[in-house]
């Protein structure tokens, strides 16, 4: 008995009677009077003023979904309800064994619960990853967004190394299409669950169902029952490795950068109606500003908001849109003392209530920032406008570089302008900033611009901070390195997602980990491969 896995993927919410009492006990709570919720919710806008705690009820189809605050709070109930849930399924097996880890499996992008509230009430992470490899003829989009949920759920914990708790060693059969994984990419995509923090790889499922629901969802066995297949031959390969690589088993992610991807912020922000409609793209906005550390290799911290900075040298904070109370002194104290925050367009906007700040945005950032943000354009889909660094700006700047959906007008009040709008009413306004703090540096980026802009703008900051990469080597496009240490032994797993083969020049002092021989001349990397390097710390 190694420890408890209770439930599966929690989920949903309800809306009966106990609960909607429940609901109105949580918010007499938070709020202790009426007139508190009601300025919170701002509820005097279109006549929604509550005058007894009965009139609340949660947010429905058929009910009220127009008030932005009622909506959040509903949305922290349900996770509140469901670690309370947790710990009292936790409770008893604890009192029978107290030594027993417990976990849950959580889900990627899962939009129910807030998993920063809810993780503290387990022993460990695990979640459940299933990647739809082979969709897209580049594969390194989908690598790079599967990563950086990986260090999510690492950080969820503080660096504590998590569990994959579900794959599938082939296809699912939920998807819209159930896509064999290619020869190697079954092992390819569990190593890198493990280069990311995992100290293990688990299926769903071990033998296929022969009816129901799943019956046709991938297995280690098929319905043919033995291992000799070539799902089965690859399952039987990736276990043999793993049993050699008992010294990954609790190595730690040494990470100096940190992505604030934030579940309170993303609820607000989808609900906020404006500036953008159609989506205003949270999770893919998170995944553009990680991807210049995933392909150079720079190992990457996801955090809410909530975390504390000082462990970290650079802080980058996308559309930080609720900025809740806090958060702007943190800031403030880890720029003053050397620390580099980066934020961007539609920052500091609401509170934790979604009431706008007054005085001007980025609100309670504004001084830290050295920018009064004045007006946001929404450009429409297809339409373009372009980003011109200045000449001779300290972040290196050139292009230019394109910029869609959304374009902040700034006002540099204590910035510095690296760069500016070339189109529109707005060309030669602001674009990209900086403020000097204390020992460290703020920036700000008004616009959504392309990966071009993100690979300089990072790549700069980056050389300044002398961030470690894994490897101090440059790799072909659909390579790259990612790293665990012990403190003593450095873990490099080696990642080709591309599918062609590839060769790739290290260092001095590597090792192939399985072998133990050392690499001194150019080494291969096939279609969909993975080789395990280790080196000195």
């Amino acid at each position: 008995m190694l420890g408890w896995h209770i439930s599966n993927e929690y989920g949903g919410e309800c809306h009966c009677s106990l609960c909607q009492e429940r609901f109105r006990d949580w918010l007499k709570a938070r709020y202790e009077t009426l007139d508190n919720l009601n300025h919170a919710w701002w509820s005097t806008f279109w006549s929604h003023t509550y005058s007894d705690w009965s009139q609340i009820e949660s947010p429905a189809p058929q009910g009220e979904v127009s008030i932005h605050g009622l909506n959040l709070d509903w949305h922290r109930f349900n996770t509140a309800q469901v670690t309370d849930f947790c710990r009292h399924e936790i409770a008893p097996l604890k009192a029978a064994n107290a030594e027993l880890p417990v976990t849950t499996n959580f889900m990627e992008y899962f939009y129910d619960y807030d998993y920063w509230q809810l993780a503290p009430a387990l022993d460990f992470i695990s979640w459940d990853s299933y990647p739809m490899w082979h969709r897209d003829k580049d594969e390194t989009t989908l690598a790079c967004y599967t990563a950086m949920y990986h260090d999510m759920m690492r950080s969820l914990k503080g660096g504590k190394p998590f569990v994959l708790m579900e794959s599938t060693p082939s296809a699912t059969n939920w998807q819209p299409t159930s896509k064999l994984k290619k020869p190697g990419m079954h092992i390819l995509s569990s190593l890198q669950a493990v280069a990311h923090g995992a100290d293990s790889v688990q299926y769903f499922q071990w033998r296929k169902s022969r009816g129901s629901v799943e019956k046709f969802h991938g297995a280690i066995i098929d319905h043919v029952g033995h291992l000799d297949t070539r799902v089965g031959r690859e399952v039987t390969k990736l276990g043999e490795m793993l049993s050699q690589l008992p010294g990954v088993v609790g190595c730690r992610t040494d990470a100096q950068v940190a992505i604030i991807f934030d579940q309170q912020n993303r609820w607000a922000l989808d609900d906020a109606q404006g500036p953008r409609n159609l989506g205003m793209e949270y999770e893919n906005t998170v995944n553009e500003h990680y991807r210049p550390f995933w392909e150079q290799g720079i190992a990457v911290d996801i955090i809410d908001a909530d975390v504390d900075l000082s462990a970290y040298r650079l802080v980058i904070a996308p559309m930080l849109y609720m900025v809740r109370d806090g958060f702007a002194e943190r800031a403030e104290a880890f720029v003053a003392n050397g620390g580099h925050l980066v934020t961007t367009y539609w920052t500091g906007i609401v509170n934790e209530s979604d009431l706008c700040y007054l005085g001007g945005f980025p609100g309670p950032l504004r001084k830290l920032l050295g920018i009064w943000a004045e007006e946001i354009d929404c450009l429409n889909d297809g339409e373009r406008n372009l980003v011109q660094g200045l000449a001779g700006n300290e972040g290196g700047l050139q292009g230019p570089y394109q910029v869609r959906h959304l374009c902040e007008l700034i006002h540099a009040e204590t910035a510095l302008p690296l760069a500016t709008y070339r189109d529109d009413f707005y060309a030669g306004r602001p674009a990209v900033t900086v403020n000097h703090v204390g020992k460290g540096k703020a920036w700000h980026v008004a616009s959504r611009n392309d990966l071009a802009f993100q690979r300089d703008f990072f790549s700069a900051i980056s050389k300044e901070l002398a961030l470690p990469r894994a490897v101090e080597a440059d790799f072909p496009p659909g390579v790259v390195a990612t790293a665990r240490t012990d403190g003593e032994t450095t873990y490099v797993f080696l990642q080709n997602y591309s599918a062609q083969q590839q060769q790739v020049t290290l260092p001095e002092g590597y090792q192939d980990t399985l072998t133990g021989t050392a690499l001194n001349a150019p080494l291969i990397l096939k279609a969909w491969d993975c080789r395990i390097l280790s080196r000195h710390a």
